[in-house]
């Protein structure tokens, strides 16, 4: 075996390994990247021919994490790695993006990366170092690629900007972004922020690049030591020169005329296709099947250049608008009077109709990825319907880009959403486009806002996003940044740049970057314009709602919260969950219980305030200490011989013995108590052992004058009769509690199955929250 191995050293003495020739040998190209404890194993294979008719790069990236990495089972029944969690394919997203446009524009040949977690240290984010795995592969390979590249998080944390952090230290940042690079420019940059300025970015984006030179460096080395530097040849186009010249000359100034009408959306396609098919009819009709693929490339060229150099020359777009204009907007609110929030965002043609819902904390989305299981409050889902563009093609499951675009707008917006305390309920965001022209994304943001507000939800800020764009030319140096770009300018455009924000700073950015040597200049210029632009849609959004409703809709339900002691915890909830079970089923509620270190959070949900006040006083009581001397009002539950038991709060009972009954002697306890009675009774002592509970009666009564406590009864040579009967008394006393626990033991083997389920579903592990 040939195994090569390079490090990198990072500024804070970490170091990154990188290992070709043991693994994998047989793919094209294969690494294992090593941080600490974290292997990532990455392959990468291309098919040696490109299938006919195809104009376009195949790329097909996965990354995958095996739960063995560490050391836990998978969850389902199959106990086995099923389809891709959203986490994986948003990583695989990462890495396409970044890698996508490195490949030579005239390489079609069908390319598969694979990027899979072997060994996971818990507190490394591993996703940090995918890209720079796959890069390595593909840079001991043969296969052409215009790279290497390698991607970073970076993180501001309590000031300061650190590379890779650990899992732990995120949660000091305010700036979570990951950063993807060549040697000399910036591909791709996705991330969150909390409110932070455009110059803070910028000055992260540039800290990341730093770390990624040292990476590219590394792997031009190692492409060098296992002899790779001369790539695969390939010839996967067809050319006719002549057949391009007649198609620039008979087609430019056509498609610059349809490029400049500003007409909408689908008469400009229209009349772009039209003036193909009017090109064809020149071709004679034995040699438009051969030549199809090359007019096809041809004329996209061709249309392409005409727009660009349309919006560069003459500061006109192809819907008529100058470069820093945003297209008309208006929205609705309440649009949907049974939803618990909605509202629709407009902006030109694209639309969103956005819902929000309010549930309970069993309503939270549980997250069982490899190295992270938690529950998450918040969720937004975005939907793509073929429909919205006027496609006539069926509906699939979830599409990569639906979860991408819905997680951007995730990030943008969970900074604002109130949560823990501050908020009890979970709350799911859903976005559906119905029409799209560029953006939707963006759309959703304000959509999503809007939506929140309508509900009545306290969201801290309102949210709007803006996807800007940029147009070069490399010749002359002319550039355009454009705001609010159409889809047409996002696909023949050499950057799709998002920024959402508050009117204080940036909550969430995504950006690819399609072109050579950008420079920081010209990002700074964006993200000005970006500002602008995005603070101009907000504007137009606080037209319609500039806060949150001062209360949630009539229909929606109601929760409210209290703590208590920990040590209550399990008398609530009951064996099997018995308790908490009877409480929601007679209340009408449904209550969760989150255990902290040292508390229960006791929450209740309920459409009617009554039931949630109901099943509130029901839990108090179960959790309340009883108080010596304290008076409380209680029910009978049973007569024994010696006295009754009272009562006094949920599931505490206690014993007024049949002296404790009167001031005056009782012969038979049912004289003065029957099962069933409510009665005013007081606490007199708790046992200190046991916690038995001794109450009273006549200590509540008017104490007879000249009343004299009766002397004790004559002792018998057997201890006598008091002391006997005070045996007896504890005996039946015994009995009474045995009793009880019969009837316990009997109602948990008779639904121990069910009730170990209510029990899982209603306490929470605290671990979640230490």
């Amino acid at each position: 075996m040939n195994i090569v191995k390079k490090a990198i050293t990072m500024n804070d003495g970490r170091t990154i390994e990188i290992e070709t020739g043991k693994l994998a040998k047989q793919a094209d190209g294969s690494v294992v990247v090593k941080m600490g404890k974290t292997m990532l194993l990455a392959t990468v294979t291309a098919a040696k021919e490109a299938k006919e008719d195809v104009d376009f790069m195949p790329l097909q990236v996965e990354y995958k994490e095996k739960y063995a990495a560490a050391g836990r089972y998978p969850g389902g029944f199959m106990k086995r790695e099923g389809r891709p969690s959203d986490y994986e394919i948003l990583v695989s997203r990462l890495i396409d993006r970044a890698l996508r446009p490195l490949f030579p524009d005239d390489f079609h040949a069908e390319v598969f990366v694979t990027v899979t977690l072997i060994s996971a240290e818990k507190d490394i984010m591993p996703d940090a170092l995918a890209g720079l795995a796959a890069s390595a592969a593909l840079a001991v390979s043969d296969i052409p690629f215009n790279g290497p590249i390698s991607e970073v998080r970076v993180a501001r944390i309590n000031g300061e900007l650190k590379i890779n952090p650990l899992f732990k230290d995120l949660e000091n940042a305010d700036i979570d972004i990951i950063v993807a690079a060549s040697y000399d420019n910036i591909m791709m940059v996705e991330g969150e922020m909390k409110e932070v300025g455009e110059a803070d970015m910028l000055e992260a984006i540039k800290a990341a690049h730093e770390e990624i030179k040292k990476h590219c460096k590394i792997q031009l080395e190692l492409t060098e030591a296992v002899g790779k530097v001369q790539k695969r040849v390939y010839s996967h186009e067809t050319n006719d020169e002549d057949l391009r010249a007649a198609v620039r000359e008979f087609c430019y100034e056509k498609c610059y005329a349809i490029a400049k009408s500003g007409t909408a959306k689908h008469e400009r396609t229209d009349a772009f296709e039209a003036l193909k098919e009017s090109f064809i009819e020149t071709i004679p009709e034995e040699e438009r099947e051969e030549k199809a693929i090359m007019i096809n490339r041809y004329y996209h060229t061709v249309e392409k250049d005409a727009m660009r150099n349309m919006i560069l020359d003459e500061g006109l777009r192809l819907d008529g608008r100058k470069t820093t204009e945003i297209r008309p907007i208006w929205c609705e609110v309440d649009y949907l009077p049974a939803a618990h929030g909605s509202a629709i965002f407009t902006r030109g043609e694209t639309q969103s109709l956005t819902t929000v819902t309010l549930g309970t904390k069993l309503d939270q989305k549980e997250v069982d990825d490899v190295l992270v299981q938690d529950t998450q409050q918040f969720v937004l889902h975005y939907n793509f319907p073929p429909f919205s563009t006027g496609d006539a093609r069926p509906v699939r499951g979830t599409s990569r880009r639906e979860i991408g675009h819905g997680n951007l707008a995730y990030r943008a917006l969970k900074a604002v959403v109130p949560t823990g305390e501050d908020n009890p309920y979970a709350v799911r965001v859903v976005s559906d486009i119905l029409e799209s022209n560029g953006s939707s994304s963006m759309a959703t943001v304000c959509a999503g806002t809007l939506a929140l507000m309508d509900t009545g939800l306290k969201i801290s800020k309102p949210v709007s996003g803006i996807a800007m764009g940029l147009i070069t030319d490399s010749n002359t140096k002319k550039y355009a940044v454009l705001s609010d770009i159409l889809g047409d300018e996002d696909h023949l455009g050499d950057m799709d740049f998002k920024v959402t924000g508050t009117a204080d700073g940036i909550t969430a950015t995504q950006m690819d970057i399609k072109v050579d040597g950008l420079p920081y200049e010209v990002l700074e210029q964006a993200l000005d314009q970006a500002k602008k632009g995005r603070l101009h849609i907000l504007g137009e959004m606080l037209k319609t709602i500039s806060e949150p409703r001062a209360d949630f809709k009539p229909h929606v339900p109601r929760i409210e919260q209290i703590t208590i002691d920990k040590e209550f915890i399990g008398a609530v909830i009951g064996t099997g969950g018995k308790v908490i079970q009877e409480i929601q089923k007679v209340t009408n509620t449904v209550i969760t219980i989150t255990e902290d270190t040292n508390f229960g959070l006791v929450a209740v949900f309920a459409e009617s305030k009554e039931s949630i006040e109901q099943a509130l006083a029901w839990v108090k009581g179960i959790a309340t200490k009883p108080e010596i001397g304290k008076v409380y009002r209680g029910k009978v539950t049973s007569i024994l011989e010696f006295g009754a038991f009272v009562e006094i709060l949920p599931g505490r009972e206690g014993l007024v013995h049949v002296s404790e009954l009167a001031w005056h002697r009782v012969e038979k306890v049912t004289d003065v108590l029957n099962e069933g009675d409510e009665v005013e009774v007081k606490l007199l002592e708790i046992d200190e052992k046991s916690g038995k509970l001794r109450l009273s009666l006549r200590a509540l009564q008017e104490k007879p004058e000249g009343y004299i406590e009766p002397e004790p009864r004559a002792r018998t040579p057997h201890g006598g009769r008091r002391d006997d009967r005070r045996r007896d008394d504890r005996r039946d006393d015994r009995r009474h509690d045995d009793r009880r626990r019969d009837d316990r033991r009997s109602n948990h083997h008779d639904g121990n199955r069910d009730d170990r389920r209510a029990d899982s579903g209603h306490r929470e592990d605290s671990d979640k929250h230490e």
